[in-house]
């Protein structure tokens, strides 16, 4: 995400952003903290937070110092490019989840969507591996089922979708300074 706010005292040369001549705004709210806006290119989005909602001052690129800062400078690098006329830029690795973690990640939502959807009473865990993670399992009820690996990985998976849906989503926005996103169970 690159994150605006107004420019120092003195910066009146420099160029105004401005939304208007974006051709494709894909999300745009504004909330307490400012306006958060999404910006559709060629090669990947733009998030963009704008601190500030005051359109005539001169605005400012804002970058934490914090692990992220070397995809916190690429994203800021990417957006000014365009915002200079230039080519769109890939998106630097780091930005999106892997297949893999896009995959996961949507397990783990479709498993809280079957807890959340589930009329009255609760679903099994077989119910769930069979359904989503397991599709065609041929593991019956019982003890071949109490001992199975395919129990545990499901139980695992259920912990870590509650623990995803009770705060551990935030560590997606902090990436590891490998650039590498983990989402684990918080003890």
């Amino acid at each position: 995400m690159v994150v605006f706010d107004h420019a120092p005292p003195g910066y009146a040369d420099a160029p105004a952003f401005d939304l208007a001549a974006w051709p494709n705004v894909v999300a745009d709210r504004s909330l307490s903290t400012g306006r958060h806006i999404v910006l559709a290119d060629p090669d990947g989005l733009h998030r963009i937070w704008l601190r500030t909602a005051m359109p005539d001052r001169v605005l400012a690129y804002v970058i934490t110092r914090d692990a992220a800062i070397d995809l916190r400078i690429a994203a800021m690098r990417r957006l000014d490019r365009r915002l200079a006329g230039e080519r769109p830029m890939p998106v630097p690795a780091g930005f999106q989840p892997s297949a893999f973690q896009r995959h996961r990640l949507g397990l783990l939502l479709d498993i809280l969507d079957a807890f959340d959807t589930r009329e009255r009473g609760t679903i099994t865990t077989y119910e769930v591996a069979s359904r989503l993670i397991y599709r065609g399992m041929t593991i019956g009820h019982g003890d071949d089922w109490k001992t199975s690996s395919q129990r545990r990985r499901t139980q695992r998976l259920i912990e870590e979708a509650f623990a995803l849906m009770e705060g551990d989503y935030l560590k997606l926005l902090n990436p590891d300074p490998a650039g590498a996103t983990k989402v684990t169970r918080s003890k």
